[in-house]
């Protein structure tokens, strides 16, 4: 159960603008992103029948493709159920996967929005790696995820994405993935990830996570994203030894990475801040808490000690009893400052930040603390 105090104040207050350092060539919007903002459509999705549609399938299916217009699917309280297996035989191959919230390339500018965040709706599912397809073959970590999204310009706020297969059986039928995401330019505000066994498939792209809870036990954030995550709680359930991120980066030329910023790192077991899934795996934390549950190392290799000349993880400015630099073998003994001044991950981002800048601008009138009143949201409605 999340903690009720995870959240911390996010307010946008009437009248204020973005950081005009967000825009790219001198204040110059992405064309399509503005061209989108300016043209919103509102679908209510709501179980009780109240709404447009019943079902988040529904209300997707009725997008015309290709779409270019910011879609707003308001979603009503409730448990919305995909890829759900009530019992599994491991031999049997009588389970397949029928349905799943899968967002394609042809449908950008979607945005999932609760309509309160005291009661978030649920996206939820069971399914993993190896329950077999409707194509007769395994699901494979890339399609077992509850909710995929393969376009860009996503955005969820006040979102609950779950897959509830447990690690006991997920370590026998592979991953279970809430939520993957492989669009660029995706944000999400407010949002919890539930999982156990690889939750968060930050997969390939610039996203955003803003005030968001994530738990998990074995690599629950993982993928070759180049990501932003900012006042997030990330909530360990290891029994034994786990890890919070398994970064994919294999080469030295990708601009792939993730950043933490003024998070929280606690929960149960013993756990790596990352261990290196790629020769050249990136994540940084700054200005963090670190449980005691971070174990002394703090960074694992994977089991390839050629890695450790050449993934890059650091930590500035962290706290708590799991932020002792003392045990962590001078892999950090660089100040990570200036990484974030030399290499250029975070001007990398500068794309990223161009979209954050224009999901501020929409949200300027509302304040998101307790729940989001819709009525008071001119620029997120159409």
């Amino acid at each position: 159960m999340e903690p009720s105090n995870y959240k911390k104040k996010a307010v946008w207050k009437p009248g204020s603008q973005p950081n005009s350092g967000w825009f790219q060539g001198g204040g110059v919007l992405d064309d399509k992103l503005r061209k989108a903002e300016s043209n919103k459509v509102r679908i209510v999705v709501s179980q009780d029948g109240t709404g447009d549609f019943m079902t988040i399938g529904e209300a997707l299916n009725s997008i015309p493709k290709p779409n270019s217009k910011r879609i707003v699917l308001i979603i009503n309280p409730g448990v919305y159920r995909y890829m759900i297996l009530s019992t599994l035989s491991i031999s049997s191959r009588d389970f397949t996967s029928t349905l799943s919230i899968n967002i394609p390339k042809t449908l950008p500018f979607v945005t999932f929005l609760g309509s309160a965040s005291h009661d978030p709706p649920t996206i939820t599912g069971n399914d993993t790696a190896v329950v077999i397809g409707g194509d007769g073959i395994p699901l494979g970590t890339l399609k077992s995820a509850t909710v995929a999204i393969n376009a860009n310009y996503f955005v969820a706020i006040n979102i609950k994405f779950e897959n509830t297969a447990t690690h006991e059986v997920g370590s026998v039928r592979g991953q279970g993935v809430a939520l993957r995401v492989s669009g660029t330019k995706a944000a999400f505000h407010n949002c919890s990830f539930y999982g156990d066994q690889d939750t968060l498939y930050d997969h390939k792209g610039l996203h955003y996570f803003n005030n968001c809870y994530i738990q998990g036990s074995v690599d629950f954030i993982f993928g070759y994203g180049r990501s932003f995550y900012e006042k997030c709680y990330l909530n360990s359930i290891a029994k034994k030894v786990a890890s919070v991120t398994a970064q994919k980066r294999s080469k030295s030329s990708m601009g792939s990475g993730f950043s933490f910023k003024d998070c929280v790192v606690t929960g149960s077991g013993q756990i790596y801040l990352g261990r290196a899934w790629g020769d050249y795996s990136r994540v940084v934390f700054t200005y963090t808490f670190m449980d005691k549950i971070v174990l002394p190392q703090g960074w694992n290799d994977w089991g390839s000690r050629k890695r450790q000349s050449t993934v890059y993880y650091g930590e500035y400015k962290c706290s708590g009893p799991g932020a002792d630099l003392s045990g962590r073998g001078g892999r950090t003994s660089d100040p990570v400052w200036r990484f974030f001044r030399i290499s250029g991950f975070l001007q990398s981002l500068v794309p990223l930040f161009d979209f954050i800048a224009v999901f501020v601008k929409s949200l300027k009138e509302c304040v998101l603390v307790g729940s989001i009143r819709l009525r008071d949201c001119p620029n997120v409605l159409p």
